[in-house]
């Protein structure tokens, strides 16, 4: 780390950022949102208070993005980023030149706050600790009684640690990569450029858990699986198919290597269902599932795929490459590697905040955005009671989120649906 008589910093990009520059485009934004719910209509006046407050603390976000010889970096940010009323669908590009050089936004609607966040910054941890401490801070204007109590600086709860975990957990061994054998890809008709279908289900948690502890699964597995039954009755009708169905998931290291960062520090899980009979049944793909994934979520397994990922960036002739030359071969591998993949399904896991704010909050939303092999995403994030999985969707028809809401109230699990609009006929 370095910085000068101005407390301007300048910092590297961890490992798994380093991609995120290269591919990022108005069609493959690679943003995310996470969202809180209130009680009560968002006064913007405080929550600008309240970013103004916040940001500072947070050298992750607090930065914009420059371009060295050889890599990418970030240096401190001296605008000030503006709080908006949310006027578009979610997860759009940030354009850096049109957002006070900031690789995040944050913007309202009615009683939500929106954080929405460049993957280069970090992942969903990490954003979702920056929107905690942003919802304390605006709390705390707002009501009288959090004034005397709660203080204008970080919560006992939060981390600001920002080391790169990638480079503190690597060590050096012969892991071989990701697979990158093409997947089946889920078809239809697109809609308008710019224009997100978003569908949430809320689901009761009491209830599904009584539908996993049947099968002796986690909730995590009992999902993915769910999906995976989904994509093979309504898309494959259950037909042979060559090409395997691919689910990519994302998944949170810092329990695993005891990490506190707030930089990105993930690995992805591979869930695959390959479709070579026509009378599989939902309980056999689980199983499948199931095995697949416990064998992946070994610490051994996750420290080869760390140390394959430092490794290509430890590389020396890697490192003297200079940075137009990277971006090409980072596109390549990128776009080689995408094929791989049918969807994304990502887990936050049951948030929880501080007790003397429990009252003041309603739920939470996390939204992904599409990519060019995969039209349609999914989310998973719980508070309290209530698990919302969100499916986002740049083709027209919504069947398959129609499909796995059915399958799961067959199952005599709970749900009510809500959408953005965009899907006009009904669930």
């Amino acid at each position: 780390m370095k910085k000068n008589h101005k407390e301007t910093r300048w910092h590297k990009l961890d490992n798994t950022a380093n991609i995120f520059p290269v591919i990022a485009s108005e069609n493959l934004s690679n943003v995310y949102r996470i969202s809180v719910t209130l009680k009560e209509d968002i006064k913007p006046e405080l929550l600008q208070e309240a970013l103004d407050t916040v940001l500072p603390w947070f050298e992750v976000f607090n930065v914009r993005l420059r371009r060295g010889i050889f890599w990418y970096y970030f240096e401190t940010n001296r605008h000030r980023p503006v709080v908006e009323l949310e006027s578009n669908y979610p997860c759009r590009y940030i354009d850096p030149y049109n957002n006070y050089k900031f690789l995040f936004r944050v913007s309202y609607y009615q009683k939500r706050i929106n954080l929405e966040v460049f993957h280069v910054l970090t992942d969903g941890m990490g954003a979702i600790t920056f929107l905690k401490e942003l919802t304390y801070q605006y709390l705390r204007l707002c009501e009288p009684k959090f004034r005397d109590c709660v203080e204008a600086k970080p919560s006992r709860e939060c981390s600001l640690n920002i080391e790169d975990s990638y480079l503190k957990y690597y060590k050096k061994s012969d892991a071989k990569g990701y697979k990158t054998k093409k997947a089946y890809q889920l078809k239809g008709k697109f809609m308008p450029p710019t224009v997100m279908g978003v569908v949430h289900g809320y689901i009761e948690i009491p209830s599904l858990k009584a539908a996993c502890k049947i099968y002796d699964v986690s909730i995590n597995q009992y999902l993915v699986a769910q999906l995976l039954w989904s994509i093979y009755t309504e898309y494959l009708n259950k037909q042979i198919c060559k090409e395997p169905i691919c689910i990519n998931i994302p998944m949170n290291l810092r329990k695993i290597f005891e990490s506190s960062t707030t930089k990105n520090f993930f690995a992805v899980l591979l869930a695959e269902f390959e479709s070579d009979r026509e009378d599989y049944t939902f309980e056999e793909i689980l199983e499948k599932v199931t095995n697949n994934l416990k064998k992946q979520m070994t610490k051994e397994h996750l420290q080869g795929l760390i140390s394959y990922n430092v490794s290509n960036e430890k590389r020396f002739y890697v490192r003297a490459v200079p940075l137009f030359i990277k971006n090409i071969a980072i596109k390549y591998i990128y776009h080689n590697s995408s094929k791989a993949f049918t969807t994304t399904i990502t887990n936050l896991g049951s948030i929880s905040v501080l007790d003397e704010f429990q009252d003041y909050i309603d739920k939470f939303h996390l939204v992904l955005s599409v990519s060019k092999k995969q039209s349609l995403k999914c989310s998973v994030c719980s508070y309290k009671d209530e698990l919302v999985f969100t499916f986002a969707s740049v083709l027209t028809d919504m069947n398959l989120a129609k499909t796995f809401f059915r399958n799961l109230a067959l199952q005599g699990i709970r749900v009510s649906i809500e959408s953005n609009g965009v899907y006009n006929e009904e669930m």
